[in-house]
């Protein structure tokens, strides 16, 4: 029986992909006649136990201290905490004799990939955006020390890891839950009460919202709702971008129905979060694209839009761009141009084809197979 860890937590982003792998993963070592059993070391709070749980596998809490960039009155006590994670995580993986771990990355991460390495686990880890996050380059050094590889979404993302990273990195996409690739556009059409003639724009601002995408949305909602029935994801404490109507049809969170919404979706409008763009991409959706930026991120959303955007796949409104005008104007001329919404499934379609959780467990079983 082999023991095998998945971290990674902080956001659903840095979840779901990971929960994603592990039904792959078990399956193809199935395949191989090979029994694992998958348990996840995640924070000790937060939404980390309620996900993975709900996804029936075994969760370890452990204490996580957010990692930054900056000096806060918040660093301190968030490295005593990363500390603490660090031999929590490595009681935890020496009591499950755990034969290797898959990080997905984000703060929580860190000390688990720490402890794995310290142990002499294989560490394998994935990051989702274009340009490596903090957690993902403290992790890489694990992944190198202790024989594991890297995994990154785009082919771009190469250059921005360390030379030492030569002949240990594998391009996969990013992983993305089965419940997306087999969605049902007939059930969230059931969902949303709306017949198979109508157009569905679907506002994503990720899991909690996003202020800025509420406004715009408010600002335009008389456009917008000229061609399309808007179906707006707004966030659980943000403020809607208008009242409900039978052409706008707010919810604070979308929950499982999700999957099959987006399949029913003509359009997404949203932010460019790994989790909303290679989801969209799965179902082959364009999009347009309103990336968080500013002083108050690394510009990872930004660069994942530009990505899409080069590849043919989604149109972008960043900064200055961001506004009513923009919008209503670049979703009107999609609207109406049939061809052009097409090339841009199209492209959406041939990033969502990368071999995403497949291939992520293939080279692991091919790595366990190898093992003496």
């Amino acid at each position: 029986m082999l023991n095998i860890a998945f971290t990674g937590g902080g956001t659903g982003g840095h979840i779901y992909p990971g929960l994603a792998v592990a039904p792959e993963l078990a399956g193809a070592l199935a395949e191989r006649g090979r029994d694992c059993r998958i348990f996840w070391i995640g924070s000790n709070t937060g939404m980390d136990r309620a996900i993975v749980g709900g996804a029936g596998l075994e969760f370890f809490g452990v204490p996580a201290g957010r990692l930054r960039r900056y000096f806060s009155i918040r660093t301190v006590p968030d490295f005593f905490r990363v500390i603490a994670g660090f031999f929590a995580a490595r009681r935890v993986l020496k009591r499950e004799k755990a034969d290797l771990l898959f990080s997905k990355g984000g703060f929580v991460s860190v000390p688990p990939c720490a402890a794995a390495a310290s142990l002499g686990i294989p560490v394998f880890t994935h990051e989702s955006d274009y340009s490596p996050g903090l957690a993902t380059r403290i992790n890489i050094r694990f992944a190198l020390r202790s024989g594991g590889k890297v995994f990154c979404a785009c082919e771009d993302t190469v250059r921005f890891l360390p030379a030492s990273c030569a002949g240990r990195v594998v391009v996969s996409g990013n992983p993305v839950r089965g419940e997306f690739r087999s969605a049902d556009p007939e059930k969230g059409r059931a969902f949303l009460g709306l017949g198979r003639d109508e157009r569905i724009l679907l506002v994503l601002g990720g899991s909690q919202g996003a202020l800025e995408i509420n406004r715009l949305v408010g600002e335009s909602l008389d456009d917008l709702t000229r061609w399309y029935t808007v179906v707006h994801q707004t966030g659980q404490d943000k403020t809607a971008g208008g009242r409900p109507s039978p052409r706008y049809r707010p919810y604070p969170y979308i929950g499982e129905e999700l999957p099959h919404v987006l399949a029913a979706a003509e359009l997404v409008l949203g932010r460019s979060g790994a989790g909303t763009v290679w989801e969209s991409a799965a179902l082959a959706k364009p999009m347009v694209l309103v990336p968080l930026c500013g002083s108050g991120t690394r510009g990872d959303q930004v660069e994942n839009a530009r990505c899409f955007e080069k590849a043919g796949a989604a149109l972008v409104l960043a900064g200055e761009d961001a506004n009513r005008d923009s919008l209503v104007r670049v979703i009107g001329e999609l609207a109406e141009n049939r061809e052009k919404r097409r090339d841009m499934a199209e492209a959406s379609r041939r990033m969502g084809e990368c071999g995403g959780a497949g291939l992520i467990a293939k080279t692991i079983v091919e790595f366990l197979e190898e093992k003496p």
